[in-house]
């Protein structure tokens, strides 16, 4: 909670801070990385920082937690808090870097409000501040403390990889060393460390796409991006028996056991959270009510299909109905020209879990709560920084 001093002071500036900030973090990003360049080996994505992403998520969750605190006092926004927290913990964040950000990140606010950051000002931005860091460090030390192991980064070797749709290949790995494994959950991801051309370890996380509940195995399906800098190593670089580094299972994207009916939404490579989902609710024999429904451009580039339909026809009580924007539709699959279109698919008792591009999240997020599905019952995963929930 804000300090009864701080709050008028950041209720007052709370809208041209917010304008600002979106102007105020490309410029702290870049004394962050001057002063510490070693940022850019193993945590920070290059990729990201070229597109904005990153810079855009910072601004926006600044933005976020300040507005909570004043138009929540006493409460802070927790799904947002959690999600950068499951994202920071599988980037091995420690407790001390965050002086390192505080630093670099008010020096850029101080060159872009130049005088009109008063000392009051610059105060209760800085409770702001530390506010949320202590509040991620809580929870990121909870999240370390669940682990079956303190390591952030364990060797894995990869002993399988299977081309799966269109551009997509499954990778599975078995551990390189004795060092215990954590039991992941459906709806989770690993972060993934490699080195790149130069020498330079870049990380990016993927959502386990199978065999959820081994702790001798983890599988991923990693979409090839030919003009990104990540998968291009990881599809035409990594050879059986080579040695990667995995971090350990994070995400807060868990299908809940509360027994609603569940209905799942993908388009494209989204579907891996739900690939997993379904496996695992098939193989615990579930008879749970499950509405599966994904969208892609064909048929033959839907990634994990084979797998997916295998779950699906182990659970009694699931449906499934796909949509693809060209060519033949399959038999069988309920399937449909064009876009997806929820009609008929929702409950009010529902769960519905969202996961492809923003796009079709934002459309498929607009038509539940039009057929009155509570806010709070719609689910997603946002692969790469979290935009949109920091806008």
């Amino acid at each position: 909670m804000l300090s009864t001093k701080s709050f008028p002071v950041v209720e007052a500036t709370l809208p041209i801070i917010a304008e600002r900030i979106s102007s105020i973090t490309p410029n702290f990003y870049n004394r962050l990385f001057t002063a510490h360049p070693e940022l850019l080996d193993g945590i920070f994505s290059r990729s990201n920082q070229k597109n904005g992403t990153q810079q855009q998520a910072l601004a926006g969750s600044i933005a976020v937690f300040a507005t909570y605190l004043v138009k929540y006092p006493g409460t802070t926004p927790e799904t947002m808090l959690a999600r950068v927290a499951h994202k920071h913990a599988s980037l091995g964040v420690a407790e001390e870097q965050y002086p390192i950000v505080y630093k670099h990140l008010f020096d850029a606010i101080a060159e872009d409000l130049g005088e009109a950051l008063t000392p009051q000002i610059a105060a209760a931005w800085t409770e702001v501040y530390w506010l949320m860091a202590h509040a991620l460090v809580k929870i990121e030390k909870g999240l370390y403390a669940q682990q079956a192991n303190a390591e952030i980064y364990t060797p894995w070797k990869l002993i399988e990889r299977t081309e799966t749709g269109v551009d997509s290949v499954c990778f599975s790995f078995e551990p390189a060393d004795r060092t215990p494994a954590t039991v992941a959950k459906p709806g989770q991801f690993v972060s993934v460390r490699m080195p790149m051309a130069d020498g330079l370890r870049q990380v990016r996380q993927y959502t386990l796409s199978g065999d959820i509940e081994r702790t001798d195995r983890r599988t991923v399906t990693v979409k090839l991006d030919v003009n990104g800098e990540f998968s291009p190593v990881i599809h035409h670089g990594l050879e059986l028996g080579d040695v990667v580094e995995l971090s350990n299972p994070y995400g807060d994207l868990v299908i809940d056991d509360d027994g609603s009916p569940l209905v799942i939404a993908t388009a494209g490579i989204g579907c891996t959270p739900s690939a997993a989902a379904l496996q695992t609710l098939a193989a615990r024999g579930s008879t749970r009510k499950v509405t599966v429904l994904h969208a892609d451009q064909t048929a033959t580039a839907w990634p994990l299909r084979e797998q997916m339909l295998e779950s699906i026809g182990k659970l009694p009580e699931a449906t499934i109905s796909t949509w693809f924007e060209r060519g033949e539709l399959p038999e069988g699959l309920n399937a449909t020209s064009g876009y997806m279109d929820l009609a008929g698919a929702l409950t009010g008792n529902a769960q519905v879990y969202l996961c492809g591009p923003l796009p079709f999240m934002h459309a498929m997020r607009n038509q539940a709560l039009e057929a009155g599905i509570p806010a709070e019952r719609i689910h997603y995963e946002v692969f790469g920084p979290d935009v949109w929930l920091a806008a």
